[in-house]
């Protein structure tokens, strides 16, 4: 089915600001996210781009004048709302971020109750079609809007994957893009026996040294040359809404998401033997190589977060991962997270 709106696309909405997205189009995908599924409190949260807070504000007050209750999050990376989507007593939620594309871009995410991604396939083409007849939905008491720091509730649940007790006291460089992972880190730290040497810190939506994508080739020598000159034990980057993180190794290598998806399914499988693990297609001999070794059941899925998604609440896989740099774990309701690798 062609595209009504240019910004919808398979999975999310992605679009330059303002021709093909503004204000007045996030106020009717409020608007129309409420008339598809009427919930009755959804959360939403913004990434550091400079339209996002403007955006959101257009998003909040189309689920208010349609009746919605809103938790307004702030400024907030993606899988914050997929937290606050199983966390909070929430029945949905959307995150207006561009992750890592150009400056003048900005787009969203939805999710439903569960964190469960809204597609093509699961109502986002009818959101896109209620968006553009510009339907409008008036309730007779507006929702109510609540303003949440949702982050202590979160850095809990991300320190629940690990103990304490048994971490090494490492030297680590991260390197946030100047996106929204900085302040998440900055809360960890306090919390971990690690020496962080912070690079590209403070959220800034103007991309003073570029749009934040680690996967870039060109992007990466900042972070490989702050490993060197630390003497770090290995390195850490993140792009725009941090639901992907890339890493150096100590000599400032960096590590391929292949390798990655191996190493984290057999760490995982360690502590859940004969659990499935979820890989996509490409570059796929060191996974299952890995997985099998370790016990575990590899299973492949198409690429793409909805179809990985999917596959893992299917299969019921302890955890999933691409070489894009997605990560999926069961314990975070199926979906991808950039912080917990």
């Amino acid at each position: 089915m062609p595209s009504l709106l240019p910004c919808f696309k398979a999975y999310d909405i992605r679009g330059r600001v303002p021709a093909e997205l503004n204000d007045s189009l996030a106020f009717s995908i409020g608007q129309a996210y409420s008339a598809q599924f009427a919930p009755k409190k959804v959360a939403v949260g913004h990434d550091i781009r400079l339209s996002s807070p403007s955006l959101a504000r257009a998003l909040i007050d189309g689920f208010l004048a349609a009746g919605v209750d809103v938790v307004d999050l702030g400024m907030a990376g993606t899988e914050e709302i997929y937290f606050a989507a199983f966390h909070l007593e929430v029945e949905g939620g959307i995150i207006v971020t561009a992750s890592h594309n150009p400056a003048d871009y900005n787009g969203m995410k939805l999710v439903r109750q569960g964190a469960r991604p809204i597609s093509g396939d699961t109502g986002l083409r009818e959101i896109e079609r209620l968006a553009a007849e510009g339907f409008r939905l008036t309730a007779d008491t507006p929702g109510f809007l609540t303003r949440l720091d949702n982050k202590p509730p979160y850095i809990e649940h991300l320190l629940g994957y690990v103990d304490l007790n048994t971490l090494k006291p490492l030297k680590i460089v991260a390197n946030a893009g100047n996106g929204c992972a900085g302040p998440v880190i900055d809360r960890l730290a306090a919390k971990l026996p690690f020496e962080f040497m912070r690079v590209q810190w403070q959220p800034d939506g103007t991309f003073p040294n570029g749009v934040p994508n680690p996967l870039l080739p060109e992007n990466r020598e900042v972070t490989a040359k702050a490993v060197r000159e630390h003497g770090a034990d290995f390195g850490l980057a993140w792009d725009g809404d941090f639901d992907r993180c890339f890493f150096f190794d100590e000599q400032g290598g960096f590590i391929e998401g292949y390798y990655l998806v191996g190493l984290l399914a057999q760490a995982i499988l360690a502590k859940n033997p004969g659990a499935k693990i979820i890989h996509d297609p490409r570059l796929i001999w060191n996974t299952r190589e890995l997985v099998e070794q370790s016990g575990g059941l590899p299973v492949m899925s198409k690429t793409g977060h909805a179809f990985i998604k999917e596959r893992m609440r299917s299969e019921d896989a302890v955890y999933g991962g691409e070489m894009s740099a997605h990560h999926y774990f069961r314990d975070f309701a199926y979906c991808d997270s950039g912080m917990i690798p």
